[in-house]
């Protein structure tokens, strides 16, 4: 049984796969999580590229291609690594291993076997995982679901029986929505849904919009049945406020300034043209 998200820190689980092999774990810190997973003999744990914080001497530590991770052409298009790292104990005795978020992020123990065997998450959500866990990138081919930035045509799925671990930014809240139960959702503050869930991209306004300022333009009407994590910091939310902090005041104040200005040079620009075309004629 895979520890709630919800886990107090320090606290220990114990995970047990279908084949009956009991794996213990524990999420330690608060806003920046880690996850120390105690691997038996001849165990291992798959994890994403540098995401290792520590092991036990007898962990062996390996960069491979996984064949079962479906990883390919989009991935590469999207700047994604295509291998993994495989963290394999050969020692006679216990080891352990330590893999931590990449940002001030939560940790999320998902048992998929519990999700029926799927569930979608976010790009870049999957942080390790321990027995039958398949890693691949599905694209939503409606063509209302695709929205400026990877969240919104490129999805993470997680299939298999075994303990994923996946990441979250800031606070997590777990809702479980019954049959025809609605919720509005920002696009961004997905972090993970189960496949039963039904998602439509809903846009609030003109595009416009989109150009001279405003935020929540875009959610997701999630329809249940279902269960649906999200998030409340979502990383590019974050880093947008680190880059307003380190760029020119007009920049701080409205991101969008440059893309401003650059449509009101074009729009002067065809003012201009069409006054000389018009002076010809």
């Amino acid at each position: 049984m895979a520890a709630p998200f919800f886990s107090t820190p320090f606290q220990p689980y114990v995970y047990q796969s279908p084949q009956d092999a009991m794996i213990p774990f524990q999420i330690l810190g608060g806003e920046a999580q880690l996850v120390q997973i105690m691997l038996k003999p001849e165990e291992k744990v798959i994890a994403k590229p540098g995401s290792m914080c520590f092991m036990s001497g007898s962990i062996e530590m390996e960069n491979v291609f996984v064949p079962e991770n479906e990883v390919g052409v989009w991935q590469w298009l999207f700047g994604k690594t295509v291998s993994s790292v495989v963290f394999h104990n050969n020692g006679q005795g216990d080891g352990f291993v330590g893999i931590a978020a990449p940002s001030l992020a939560r940790i999320l123990p998902i048992d998929l076997a519990m999700f029926g065997g799927e569930i979608l998450c976010q790009p870049d959500a999957f942080l390790c995982s321990v027995n039958d866990v398949k890693v691949s990138n599905t694209v939503d081919q409606r063509a209302r679901n695709i929205i400026p930035g990877a969240e919104g045509f490129l999805r993470q799925k997680l299939s298999g029986q075994g303990l994923a671990f996946i990441i979250a930014g800031g606070s997590v809240v777990q809702k479980n929505l019954e049959v025809g139960e609605v919720l509005s959702v920002d696009v961004s503050c997905i972090a993970a849904v189960t496949t039963t869930v039904n998602v439509q991209i809903k846009y609030n306004g003109p595009m416009r919009r989109v150009v001279f300022g405003g935020d929540n333009l875009v959610t997701a009407v999630l329809t249940g049945p279902g269960i649906v994590f999200i998030q409340s910091l979502p990383f590019h939310r974050f880093s947008q406020r680190i880059a307003r902090s380190v760029t020119s005041p007009n920049m701080r104040e409205n991101p969008k300034f440059v893309m401003q200005i650059a449509i009101f040079f074009f729009l002067a620009y065809v003012v201009i043209i069409s006054s000389l075309i018009l002076t010809d004629v």
